[in-house]
């Protein structure tokens, strides 16, 4: 239980190194393809980085939180193998840090960076129209559907997958 919590911490941190890294740093239109249609529309490309050598510097950091997203899954499934986890421990485990992680999503990302301290607006200014007055994220529907739907659904099959080669 323990190793999964912690496995969701450094999930959750490797998704905001991300987002940082994407926005920030690199600050590429292609990255933002689950920002609203009306913000990408409005998005307008950035020639001049951030600092000398800044898209480097993001590209690394987007790597590395590459990296630690794979950690988190080669270390939950082989600790799992290791302790001979059940269909049901494995499916909690997976559960668990996807729902986490989407908790996190849709509390700190959406509510806090893009509504409350309106980090996306700081680094692209054009899209404020879109985000004005809103007093939540863009796209809670989609959020509901991946924590109730999706996720429970791919961790079942994860689940199911990891107890074949037991």
């Amino acid at each position: 239980m323990l190793l999964t919590i912690f496995l969701a911490i450094i999930f959750c941190g490797a998704i905001t190194m991300m987002l940082i890294s994407a926005v920030a740093f690199i600050q590429e239109k292609k990255l933002f393809s689950s920002a609203p249609k009306e913000a990408q529309e409005l998005i307008i490309p950035r020639d001049k980085e951030l600092f000398y050598g800044a898209k480097v510097f993001g590209w690394i950091l987007m790597i590395m939180s590459v990296i630690m997203i794979a950690g988190v899954g080669v270390v939950s499934i082989w600790g799992g193998f290791r302790s001979d986890f059940t269909f049901l421990q494995f499916f909690l485990r997976f559960v668990m840090i996807f729902t986490i992680y989407k908790l996190y999503d849709m509390i700190f990302f959406d509510y806090f960076l893009l509504c409350k301290f309106r980090f996306f607006q700081y680094y692209f200014p054009e899209v404020e129209s879109v985000y004005n007055n809103r007093k939540y994220g863009y796209n809670i529907k989609s959020q509901l559907l991946k924590l109730i739907v999706i996720f429970p659904a791919a961790s079942a099959l994860a689940a199911w997958i990891c107890t074949l080669f037991q």
